[in-house]
């Protein structure tokens, strides 16, 4: 069964553009070996992951995810299963809160900060569907 996940958690610390570019790497590399397709988002000390992928596959990353500890107060915002992958052609894009993007994130938050704690599911969607048409991703 094809799943898709979206959590948020926030950064245990502060991360500079050499611990990102590692995160995506290895994000990429292993999520490559495992089936598993999405998209990173991160502002403001925020991670925003939608994961697709095999139920198992995405149920286990998602634990080592827990367990990691550059993550703080994770929380699973929505879960469905999907007939068909968002992201197929990568293993993980990264978008980052540049002034290109600013605007796409405030465009779906309820504040001026984005905060995807407070984003419903349908609203998530909604912002991952329009990433894919319309941002700079980061490699």
């Amino acid at each position: 069964m094809l799943v898709q996940l979206t959590y948020a958690s926030r950064s245990a610390h502060v991360l500079g553009p050499g611990d990102v570019k590692d995160i995506l790497q290895s994000s990429a590399r292993n999520n490559q070996t495992a089936g598993i397709t999405g998209a990173l988002c991160l502002s403001n000390g925020i991670f925003l992951q939608q994961l697709e992928g095999d139920r198992q596959a995405v149920n286990a990353l998602y634990h080592r995810i827990l367990k990691d500890s550059r993550h703080k107060d994770p929380a699973i915002l929505d879960f469905s299963e999907i007939v068909v992958r968002q992201f197929g052609h990568w293993s993980m894009g990264l978008l980052a809160a540049t002034q290109d993007n600013r605007q796409l994130f405030l465009k779906y938050s309820s504040s001026a900060d984005f905060d995807p704690y407070k984003m419903s599911p349908h609203t998530l969607r909604a912002f991952f569907a329009e990433v894919l048409q319309n941002v700079r991703w980061l490699a």
